[in-house]
């Protein structure tokens, strides 16, 4: 495929115009790589594995939820160097598709709904809330890692869910108001966790989102490259 229809059919997907203001300039064909895409790789993250998987499945095109160039770039040094290099020797085009994705039908939260089996979903910013009817044990279950209850709850009749780091506390109190019963999302602040409304369920960055891009490869018949922080228990 070429890149130009490839990235047609990604913004068709996830329109860029669902995305936050901050992301203008960070989503989208961050590096422009080969004409002639060929294969497809997806990714959450730019890691260094997934960087090595992509170039020895000869593809042309890498499509991840979070930039490696979040900040404005005046030099390729040390380790930003050393994870883009590959990519521009091997002429692998780089697409970044974040809130505007977070935000797509069919997207991060979507699936995370789905994954979760909500039912009479209503979309949130940045999230949705549905009808749950799950605890948290199964919760973590279903997202297949660790998760950290604030607060307390059994079975939750409505699920507030924000794929991603979305424990914002106006966030949290408008969607108490309409009716949910429990949010599920990532990476809690100690002072918002003072304050919740009602009760938090905290699980890892990577097993909210993963899920979603891992959705995006199977559906377009593209390879997928999991490469989750390593998380060890302790005793």
């Amino acid at each position: 495929m070429r890149r130009e229809d490839l990235v047609r059919e990604l913004e068709r997907l996830a329109p860029p115009g669902l995305a936050d203001p901050e992301d203008a300039g960070r989503i989208g064909l961050v590096i422009e790589g080969t004409g002639d895409v060929g294969g497809t790789c997806v990714a959450l993250d730019v890691t260094p594995k997934v960087v090595a998987r992509t170039i020895q499945a000869g593809a042309g095109m890498l499509v991840v939820h979070h930039t490696p160039l979040y900040e404005p770039v005046t030099s390729l040094t040390g380790p930003l160097a050393r994870l883009v290099a590959p990519l521009l020797t091997g002429n692998v085009n780089l697409y970044v598709m974040h809130t505007n994705f977070d935000r797509a039908p069919g997207g991060i939260n979507d699936t995370l709904a789905e994954l979760l089996g909500l039912r009479n979903t209503e979309p949130l910013d940045l999230g949705v809330v549905g009808d749950c009817g799950l605890d948290a044990r199964e919760i973590a279950r279903r997202i297949g890692g660790p998760v950290r209850l604030w607060g307390r709850a059994g079975k939750i009749a409505r699920l507030a869910v924000v794929g991603g780091s979305g424990f914002d506390l106006v966030r949290i109190e408008e969607t108490a108001r309409r009716g949910a019963r429990a949010f599920l999302s990532a990476e809690m602040k100690h002072h918002v966790a003072r304050s919740i409304p009602i009760p938090c369920i905290e699980a890892t960055h990577y097993a909210l989102e993963a899920p979603g891009m891992r959705r995006l490869a199977d559906r377009m018949g593209w390879e997928f490259i999991d490469d989750p922080p390593e998380v060890s228990p302790l005793p």
